[in-house]
């Protein structure tokens, strides 16, 4: 299983961008995406993740009600809209997964597959 990231970019502070994470080798509906983000000097955070089997987002207190995460099965896709962005969201956002991992609001797990990481810049 590999996951593919695209989507990111810069953008002005209250604008959107969306990531996509493309699972291949795998099947979408197998396994949890999670969204982490790791700005410079600071620590991987948990941003939002999506559980497949009850079709339920967890999302941080730090973006909970501008980012939105969605699957396309179809595409075997993970979406991830971000808007109204604010300059703290600037950091590298990876998607990740793992075969023993649930999408619970817990970001501590341990997750095996991980995306490249694509560069988000929010600028005031």
């Amino acid at each position: 299983v590999s996951l593919v990231q695209s989507g990111g970019g810069s953008v002005q502070a209250g604008g959107s961008l969306r990531l996509s994470c493309t699972v291949s080798g795998g099947t979408l509906a197998d396994y949890d995406i999670t969204w982490f983000r790791q700005a410079p000097g600071k620590e991987r955070e948990g941003v939002i993740c999506l559980n497949r089997r009850y079709d339920t987002p967890f999302a941080s207190d730090s973006v909970k009600g501008r980012f939105i995460i969605s699957g396309d099965s179809a595409k075997n896709t993970v979406y991830l809209q971000m808007n109204s962005l604010i300059p703290e969201d600037t950091a590298v956002y990876y998607c990740a997964t793992d075969s023993y991992t649930d999408c619970s609001g817990y970001w501590g797990g341990a997750y095996y597959y991980w995306g490249q990481g694509i560069q988000v810049t929010v600028s005031s």
